[in-house]
């Protein structure tokens, strides 16, 4: 199984275009749908650059969680942690599934702060763990990404349901809010991600080979020594500089954020508080207060933005994509047939398979769930299924197209030093096992969910 998966990921790399020409594959075929509904191409363009905007302050949301869990993870403090956690497994199984775990687990805090952990974590524990294939525990550190990560506090879908003005005015008209409390903070939302962390992880343990037939890191010429990274100044050597090396200005705006953070918790309660404003600034300020030193975190924040170019230049893509569906009539005809091949009981499964399938070509959990979510939770309100399941649903089948599309790989492969190929193989095992394994719990957890009526 292994071996197909490295012929699948050769195969992928070899003709799977960028995420972003996914991305302008899926603005032609709505395109064609909608003339096919009879829109003009006039009005097709109007749909679609009135709408282009919309998602701008979601996407300065997303782009913030990858620039906050990248300043996060390369503070002093967490290196020192991830230093210490690296010493404790002793064998290249161990390593591999030590790995996969603590990704895992990172990932449902932040993605982003997954994806830049995992990476630092692969390279202090490939340093000391000998016959370590650099490959098998390149997969682990991105399993957060291609598992669990939307069922946790940095879920996009979730989060943005949450949050009144980051909803488009069309989709809010159909499911108004939906709080924490029935997506995320759900006792069936915990069992999905308990599973699915034993299963990797064991996924992993096994499918590591011996250190005498690994491909290390040293084999492919890649070199994880010491001293690679170049020493940052610490001290000011300019009176205008002082204040930049000085801790005084970080503790005064922490200080004012956490009298906010409070406050919003206090008003709203700590489970309404956390929508995805408040969670990118309680990481902002954690960032802030481990780096200490204005120009620590400035440096940090830097190195992050390249990381966000995919999201900031695809999301007003998925709004333009959202605008000529609902301006043609798309979202309502795919809402009946949605209804026409869905019982209350097969529309979980379903879901959750189409949700897969999208992501192939649109791998953005975010941008993707607003494409989606007019036209499925339309159909859920008609069959009385719960709308924030439908949420949880495809938060949980939407990562999986993760495990074989490229796009969320780059941060961690740039940490690496890898290519996409290199993970695919491990990754595409990883899929196998998951792909029935949600779908047959989105179903059968779907039974233990009540309907609730939109919130407005």
């Amino acid at each position: 199984m292994a071996r197909a998966g490295f012929v699948l990921a050769d195969w992928s790399e070899k003709w799977f275009p960028d995420a972003y020409i996914f991305a302008i594959i899926a603005v032609v075929i709505v395109g064609l749908a909608a003339l096919f509904m009879g829109r003009t191409p006039i009005q097709i363009g109007v749909d679609f650059g009135s709408h282009f905007w919309d998602l701008v302050p979601f996407a300065m949301q997303m782009a913030f969680v990858v620039i906050s869990g990248y300043v996060v993870a390369t503070s002093k403090p967490v290196n020192r942690l991830i230093v210490k956690l690296s010493a404790i497994p002793k064998t290249p199984k161990t390593a591999v599934a030590f790995v996969a775990f603590f990704a895992m687990v990172a990932s449902l805090l932040s993605w982003g702060f997954s994806l830049i952990f995992s990476g630092i974590l692969i390279r202090e524990v490939s340093k000391r763990v000998k016959g370590v294939d650099y490959r098998a525990i390149g997969a682990a550190g991105y399993l957060g990404l291609g598992s669990i990560w939307a069922l946790g506090l940095s879920s996009a879908p979730a989060l943005l349901m949450t949050t009144k003005s980051s909803i488009p005015t069309s989709l809010y008209k159909i499911s108004g809010t939906i709080p924490l409390t029935e997506t995320i903070f759900t006792w069936q939302n915990l069992v999905m991600i308990i599973v699915l962390i034993v299963m990797s992880v064991t996924i992993c343990y096994y499918s590591t080979p011996n250190a005498d037939k690994a491909k290390t890191a040293e084999m492919a010429g890649i070199n994880y020594g010491e001293g690679e990274d170049t020493k940052e100044r610490t001290k000011a050597e300019k009176p205008g500089e002082w204040l930049e090396y000085s801790p005084i200005l970080t503790f005064v705006i922490v200080s004012i954020g956490i009298v906010y953070v409070f406050n919003v918790i206090n008003t709203k309660g700590p489970i309404a508080a956390l929508d995805l404003n408040t969670y990118n600034f309680i990481f902002l300020m954690l960032g802030m207060l481990l780096h200490w030193t204005p120009r620590s975190f400035l440096n940090a924040a830097a190195k992050a933005i390249p990381a966000t170019g995919g999201v900031l230049i695809q999301f007003p893509i998925y709004a333009g994509i959202f605008g000529v569906l609902m301006g043609s009539g798309l979202t309502e005809l795919l809402m009946k047939f949605f209804l026409s091949i869905s019982t209350q009981n097969t529309f979980p499964a379903i879901v959750g398979i189409y949700s897969a399938i999208l992501g192939l070509f649109l791998p953005s959990g975010g941008g993707k769930f607003v494409v989606e979510a007019p036209y499925l939770l339309e159909a859920a309100k008609h069959l009385h299924v719960g709308l924030g399941w439908v949420v949880q649903v495809y938060n949980a089948a939407e990562a999986l197209p993760n495990f074989i599309n490229p796009f969320w790989m780059l941060p961690l492969m740039g940490i690496m030093g890898v290519k996409a190929r290199d993970l695919a193989g491990f990754s595409i095992l990883q899929l196998v096992f998951h792909l029935p394994v949600v779908i047959f719990m989105v179903w059968i957890l779907a039974k233990t969910v009540p309907y609730i009526p939109a919130i407005f």
